[in-house]
């Protein structure tokens, strides 16, 4: 009995660590897409500086 106890326990705390490390790795997953974003517009506001400056020349 004590050991299907435990039996009981361990697999009580295994869906919460694997569940805790999927939330982890869509938070980086997330923060990567936002830091992807932020990238594109910064370089969008350079490629429309550099063109208007072409065009100057």
């Amino acid at each position: 009995m004590e050991k299907l106890q435990q039996v009981l326990d361990s697999l009580g705390t295994q869906p919460k660590s694997s569940s805790s490390n999927n939330k982890k790795r869509k938070w980086r997953e997330i923060e990567q897409l936002k830091e992807k974003f932020q990238l594109e517009k910064e370089l969008k506001a350079y490629e429309d500086s550099l063109e208007f400056m072409l065009e100057d020349f």
